[in-house]
């Protein structure tokens, strides 16, 4: 997984960097198949802005999010792709459980009796 982070309007401190590598890197644990992370911080007059993009086997995932705090914006754009990836490997697994299917070998066993 390649984590690429942009900072917009302001300078990224290694502290923050470290924050953000750290955060992104624990949605591994939710799918394997994440292949690049864009990571693109704004600093805005009022707000903080985190934009995030996931590409997952030919899908894209993203993520906006904006408050006070950019570790706070980071941190709801992280929760949000979580509930994207969980959802999107249930919708894998339901696909692949549909493509095999069991109606073959119901229908042999409904014929044998």
């Amino acid at each position: 997984m390649r984590i690429n982070i942009t900072a917009r309007h302001f300078k990224l401190s290694e502290k923050m960097k470290g924050y953000v590598e750290k955060e992104v890197s624990r949605l591994k644990k939710y799918y394997d198949g994440i292949i690049d992370v864009d990571v693109i911080l704004r600093w805005e007059k009022k707000t903080r802005l985190a934009e995030i993009n996931i590409s997952v086997s030919g899908t894209v995932l993203t993520a906006h999010e904006h408050s006070e705090n950019m570790a706070k914006s980071v941190d709801r754009a992280v929760d949000k792709l979580e509930r994207q990836l969980k959802k999107y490997k249930d919708r894998l697994h339901r696909f692949e459980h549909e493509a095999t299917g069991s109606e073959p070998f119901q229908r042999e066993v409904e014929e044998s009796f």
